[in-house]
């Protein structure tokens, strides 16, 4: 991280819903400083290209909001690590997607190993055989080092990451919901264990419940994780 993006504006920034990277890009280049642009009033932001006023006015209110003090608390509650697109351990197959998240947190731990990574997803509501398939899948392939991506979702996600457990290998689920909403709420002992073996991560604010328009987002931090999508 260097000095033009302190961690936590970027945590405050990463709450202002639909920013996302690629208008944050366009603010850096006309602000240069994650401060300057919380800092800024709301002509200055709508002045950047992409940047209306329902964006304009989330940075203004967000950066008044006091919210961050409870956000670093959770934080640390959970003992997560959060990991900015600027660090150099932010994963190499995520940045080259077009819009890669701002921030990852991190329950767990990323390796250089998950550069060989394989996503095995699919219905919440398999067949015997589908659910037998995935988990084999997930076991055979992290049997030759290569890690499990999925979703923590019921049914195929949780087949592919029980596969991976069994065998020892490593395996990461990525939510659609904040490290501090484990969702399903049947899968906590699955959190924990890949957290111990791989890594539980999101996007999203530690409290952000499971909103319907938030699998599309971790859907794609899922294949831009991996090199190959199996769905089963």
């Amino acid at each position: 991280m260097d000095n033009l993006h302190d961690i936590e504006d970027l945590i405050l920034l990463n709450m202002v819903e639909g920013l996302g990277i690629v208008r944050l890009r366009a603010l850096l280049e006309r602000f240069e400083r994650t401060n300057a642009v919380l800092k800024a009033t709301k002509k200055e932001l709508m002045s950047v290209q992409g940047i209306g006023e329902v964006i304009s006015n989330g940075i203004t209110n967000i950066s008044k909001s006091g919210i961050l003090d409870n956000e670093l608390a959770l934080i640390k509650k959970k003992n997560v690590k959060v990991i900015t697109v600027y660090d150099k351990d932010y994963p190499q197959n995520l940045k080259s997607v077009f819009d890669p998240p701002i921030l990852l947190y991190v329950q767990g731990d990323l390796d250089k190993r998950d550069i060989l990574s394989i996503a095995i997803v699919g219905s919440r509501r398999p067949s015997f055989y589908g659910r037998t398939t995935a988990e084999r899948l997930g076991k055979e392939l992290s049997s030759l080092g290569i890690t499990i991506v999925s979703g923590m979702a019921r049914g195929i996600d949780t087949a592919g990451h029980r596969g991976a457990t069994k065998n020892g290998g490593r395996t990461i689920a990525v939510l659609g919901s904040g490290l501090g909403v484990i969702y399903p709420p049947e899968n906590k002992e699955l959190f924990e264990e890949i957290a111990s073996k791989g890594a539980v991560v999101s996007e999203f604010p530690m409290g952000t419940i499971p909103d319907r328009k938030n699998f599309p987002k971790r859907n794609r931090i899922i294949s831009g994780l991996s090199l190959g999508v199996i769905v089963v």
